[in-house]
């Protein structure tokens, strides 16, 4: 599953970036189309039907794309996913295609923990600290743990920076028994 959603990220990635799109946009719309594919038993059956025959299909498509104003470059997306039976994957291309622009725009996830609220100005002094040591734009989401007494870890993929007074503790732990 993870190639063919791969492969179509990737290829939509390309469209996004060729024809200057929005990628924000771009990725909106095809959650959108997903949340309705989700949401609707009936357009999945429709869609993934190979009795409904494909103008039927794309008609149907048309008009939900008019509606909610879908960018064509979207609307062509489901059209070939339709064409090709591959609408069940559209949940895993679009998470493909969020972690493809991303890398591809030089942004950098970054789930933030700290032990208490964080004001706005430190969320920004720590998201340029984050910034400076990844070399990437950072979108920080943020959580907070009352274990942790103080500072922050910050996860960036597999990657944690460990600037909480209890992983501090730990350390120091670590140091005097050995």
């Amino acid at each position: 599953m993870a190639s063919v959603a791969g492969v179509y990220a990737r290829a939509f990635a390309d469209v996004v970036l060729d024809d200057r799109l929005d990628p924000g946009r771009a990725v909106a719309d095809l959650r959108a189309i997903a949340s309705l594919l989700n949401q609707s038993v009936e357009l999945r059956r429709v869609w993934e039907n190979p009795a409904v025959p494909v103008e039927q299909k794309h008609s149907l498509l048309n008009v939900i794309a008019q509606r909610d104003g879908f960018s064509k470059q979207a609307r062509n997306l489901i059209a070939i996913l339709i064409d090709h039976r591959r609408t069940h994957f559209l949940d895993a291309i679009v998470a493909q295609l969020e972690k493809e622009l991303d890398a591809r725009l030089g942004f950098a996830e970054a789930q933030i923990t700290s032990s208490r609220p964080m004001t706005d100005t430190e969320k920004r002094q720590l998201e340029t600290q984050v910034e400076k040591l990844t070399g990437k734009k950072v979108r920080a989401s943020y959580d907070e743990d009352a274990l942790l007494l103080g500072g922050a870890v910050v996860r960036i993929g597999s990657t944690i920076y460990d600037g909480s007074v209890k992983g501090q503790l730990e350390r120091f732990k670590e140091a005097i028994s050995s």
